[in-house]
């Protein structure tokens, strides 16, 4: 049983700081209002939720703030409507009046609102036409919702303002660490109960519950992990069972299993990398893992207020160049919200089939030039190949006012079943 004097909720003091931002993001780019578009809800790992960082609400509405008003929600259908008002009947503490609520989550509610406030000939910003990484590589706003707003309102000037929106809302309060707090133990009980269910004879299907069910019985949403077992691999994602119909593997004396779990309370994310030996791992494991583990603490090194994301990104990639390794994802990305990244890819040139494939892309790292500023939370997820076997291994980390705070030094090292 969940004790509630435990869990972090926000206060109206929060609400007032995130709307602040939202006005100080329009004067800071003379803007006459702001349009968060939110993706639907139910969205898996990564959602684009602006629209719940300003309702702390189910998210899947699309939130306007014009001038001084109060921000109006528009929502998708009658459901979160219903949703609000169970709330208000058991004393919950909302953020949006009703009267600010429409079920209008479309181009002609957007109009409504804009017209409302006289803004046919405004300066609007826009949150959702911009590149929003790791999955909307293109802006995620819907073409035809947009394509009518730009028909019905050709006077408006509309801007896109991600990266201002990134800037403000990218060092996180008091409040909001406290939540980060929470989601990152969660993390380290679902990391437990995976450990505790790895052992020969046993199915990738049992370890995955039973890390699903160690972050729903602390009231944590776990959307999904990324999960692979064998003697070793070069694959990264969800286990194959969870898209192709066919049976999960069986885990085998001399495996490994190689996972990032993601887990989300109060819409605040927080990333664990298990790595999990089934009796004793190859040599290459056992060398990628410290190679790995060396990445990682040279990234708590860099991870201080005065040095860039690229410093950081730089000095996490030092120690697998020096050992001649390749990491298959990004070995350390922001969080809350995701954004700069650093780069992988490159190491996939050296596996002999990848010759039989069409065009392959490399990232290189993005946003380098951000400055690492106290309240920062970043995905350290070191990783490296060796022999064609790769070790993965970390958590969430914090940029300190001097050092950084590991939230899940558990995770950074190569756990033994």
């Amino acid at each position: 049983m969940i004790n509630p004097d435990t869990v972090p909720v926000y206060s109206l003091a929060e609400r007032d700081r995130r709307w602040g931002i939202a006005r100080e993001i329009m004067a800071a780019e003379g803007l006459d209002a702001l349009i968060a578009y939110g993706e639907h809800e139910c969205a898996d790992l990564a959602p684009f939720a602006p629209d719940a960082y300003f309702t702390n609400d189910r998210p899947g509405a699309i939130v306007i703030f014009c001038r001084d008003a109060d921000p109006v929600e528009l929502t998708w259908s009658v459901l979160p409507v219903q949703d609000h008002i169970e709330a208000r009947r058991r004393g919950d503490r909302l953020w949006i009046a009703p009267g600010d609520i429409r079920v209008a989550r479309h181009a002609a509610g957007v109009v409504e609102v804009l017209r409302e406030h006289r803004l046919e000939n405004g300066n609007v910003g826009v949150l959702g036409l911009d590149p929003f990484p790791p999955f909307h590589i293109n802006p995620i706003m819907p073409y035809r919702l947009w394509s009518d707003v730009l028909a019905e309102l050709p006077g408006v000037t509309f801007t896109p303002v991600g990266l201002g929106y990134l800037f403000a809302t990218i060092c996180q309060s008091a409040e909001e660490l406290a939540v980060i707090g929470y989601s990152a133990a969660a993390g380290d009980a679902m990391a437990r109960a995976m450990l505790e269910a790895s052992a020969p004879g046993v199915g990738e299907a049992d370890v995955y519950a039973a890390g699903m069910a160690a972050a729903f019985r602390l009231g944590v949403a776990a959307p999904g992990m990324l999960l692979s077992s064998g003697p070793g691999f070069i694959s990264w994602g969800p286990p194959a069972w969870s898209y192709r119909p066919q049976a999960p593997r069986v885990l085998e004396d001399g495996d490994v299993v190689m996972a990032e779990v993601f887990c989300r309370f109060g819409m605040k994310e927080t990333q664990h990398q298990v790595a999990i030996a089934i009796g004793e791992p190859h040599a290459d494991i056992k060398a990628a893992a410290e190679i790995a583990r060396a990445s990682y603490e040279a990234g708590l090194a860099a991870a201080r207020p005065g040095n860039s994301f690229g410093d950081l990104a730089e000095a996490m990639m030092a120690p697998l160049a020096g050992a001649d390794a390749w990491n298959i994802h990004p070995l350390v990305h922001t969080l809350n919200p995701l954004g700069p990244v650093c780069g992988f890819g490159a190491g996939l040139k050296r596996v002999p089939e990848a010759r039989e494939y069409g065009r392959l892309f490399e990232l290189p790292t993005m946003g380098g030039e951000l400055p690492l500023a106290p309240g920062m939370t970043f995905a350290f997820e070191p990783n490296a190949v060796v022999g064609g076997r790769v070790v993965n291994l970390g958590g969430t980390v914090v940029i300190g006012e001097d050092d950084p705070v590991e939230l899940n030094p558990y995770t950074a090292r190569l756990l033994q079943a």
